[in-house]
């Protein structure tokens, strides 16, 4: 037992040399990335997110962090992104978030300048707000969430952040959400807004990233980044019910890709494809007389649709009834 111990003393305290000597040497790749953000688990789905805003460019590409069946981790104020990837890699390796969070931050000659919150697969959080931070920073943890702030306009930011994730339930998406928007409101980061992000991750990892990433969205540059950040969460789900109605439709499930493509046209109405695939939808369930005046508007917003039928009938994805393409075609607005 004893020379367990001292194999996981050393194992540490190499660990904190090996980092010591990264951010170090990494230090010139630290960013003055003052925002605010929430790191969060479902403790019912399991699932885990991040979500942040800042008056920043791209701020999606430096602070949030996250693996399924692992953790996710907000890095920022002057930020050194070794705390996302090496928290990442700790808590992978079995160690909890506030291990991870104080194995990095001892070996971080500057972490008086950072602000860096952690939560592991298992609800375990860890927050650091360095005493360096530009006023006013500071942060507030609860059962499964943290949420940070610096340079903020006021001290009450993440109060009204935590009190908002306290008060609201539903999905963890909408949860993050609605806490940078109570951030927002209450005063945010003082020099204002210019991008966002937020990435949700699945409880347990698939081996497969492109699924089990589950969310994530970026606001790269926009005046008003959480509103676009939320119009881009509508699409999505409206998305998701076209990926639905495509599986359906591959599987000759004619009547549920109806259902999936008709709910996805009624989140996004102005999008031309949702309503050409609802279109072929009810074709395929016979119901072309339904599907006539769907096809007509798209053929008014686009003509280039209209080439698109004859070869979807040559690959069977359309009848290769030529009265039932002729009638479809017939609705193509005159030159």
């Amino acid at each position: 037992m004893k020379i367990m111990m001292i194999i996981v003393l050393l194992m540490g305290s190499l660990l904190q040399s090996l980092l010591a000597d990264t951010l170090v040497t990494e230090l010139s790749h630290s960013r003055p990335v003052h925002t605010y953000s929430i790191v969060a688990r479902d403790p019912d789905s399991g699932q885990m997110g991040v979500a942040v805003q800042s008056h920043w460019f791209s701020i999606g590409s430096l602070v949030p962090w996250a693996e399924a069946g692992v953790g996710v981790v907000a890095t920022q104020s002057f930020i050194d992104v070794r705390y996302g990837a090496s928290g990442l890699d700790l808590m992978r390796s079995g160690w909890n978030a506030p291990q991870a969070l104080d194995a990095i931050r001892k070996a971080d000659a500057n972490s008086a300048v950072r602000q860096v919150a952690m939560i592991d697969v298992h609800g375990n959080v860890a927050v650091h707000t360095g005493k360096k931070c530009i006023q006013y920073a500071g942060h507030a943890t609860g059962d499964n969430f943290s949420v940070q702030a610096n340079l903020m306009l006021n001290d009450n930011v993440w109060v009204a952040m935590a009190q908002t994730y306290h008060n609201t339930s539903g999905a963890l998406e909408e949860r993050l959400l609605k806490v940078l928007e109570a951030a927002q409101a209450t005063g945010g980061d003082l020099r204002g807004k210019q991008s966002a992000a937020i990435i949700v991750v699945a409880a347990k990892s698939t081996g497969r990233p492109w699924k089990d990433r589950i969310i994530d969205l970026h606001v790269e540059d926009h005046p008003a980044p959480l509103q676009e950040l939320r119009r881009l969460m509508k699409i999505r789900k409206a998305y998701r019910h076209m990926n639905r109605g495509d599986h359906a439709f591959e599987q000759n499930h004619v009547q549920k890709a109806v259902n999936e493509y008709g709910a996805a046209q009624a989140l996004f109405p102005e999008n031309p494809e949702m309503k050409f695939w609802l279109a072929v939808s009810l074709v395929n369930a016979g119901r072309v007389d339904n599907a006539l005046p769907i096809f007509k508007r798209v053929f008014n917003q686009d003509k280039n649709w209209r080439l698109l039928v004859p070869r979807l009938s040559a690959v069977n994805l359309l009848p290769s009834d030529k009265a039932v393409i002729g009638k479809i075609l017939s609705v193509v607005p005159e030159q």
